[in-house]
């Protein structure tokens, strides 16, 4: 449940982004570099449990891979958010496009790593059902859950 802190923070950071570059406003600037802040430290409490879930799939399991992709992808979205936090320090009124810049790439792999997780709870129930099928096959491969992959 804590996933949906950062979830919703850290987008709506770089909402408050797209809204400072389009029409201005230092408070947008400055409302985004406290809203990276709190999805930053969120994210890293939900990983925190994200890898107990992950240390009780079976290994060899699809699962267990998805997960490590997802923990991967995720991981590289916290660290571009937090080199933006630490650009944006000097002036949080006025961030550079660079910083800027880092919030949107992050934005980009946070969907990889969403879809990722979603294969996670959606498709394989992993945290969901203690008896989840995890090999269950890709969730765009059109075949059903219950069938099974190695």
């Amino acid at each position: 449940m804590v996933v949906a802190f950062p979830l919703g923070l850290l987008p709506a950071a770089v909402a408050c982004d797209v809204i400072y570059l389009v029409h201005g406003g230092a408070h947008w600037a400055h409302m985004s570099y406290w809203l990276i802040a709190a999805g930053v430290l969120s994210a890293l409490f939900a990983a925190i449990f994200g890898f107990v879930d992950w240390l009780g799939l079976a290994n060899g399991t699809r699962a267990k891979r998805i997960g490590l992709w997802h923990a991967i992808v995720m991981d590289i979205v916290v660290i571009l958010f937090a080199v933006s936090w630490w650009l944006r320090r000097p002036n949080p009124d006025a961030p550079t496009t660079l910083a800027i810049g880092f919030g949107a790439i992050a934005v980009v792999f946070a969907v990889i790593g969403g879809w990722l997780g979603g294969e996670l709870v959606y498709r394989l129930s992993v945290g969901v059902d203690s008896g989840a099928n995890l090999n269950a096959p890709n969730s765009l491969s059109g075949r059903p859950a219950a069938e099974t992959t190695i």
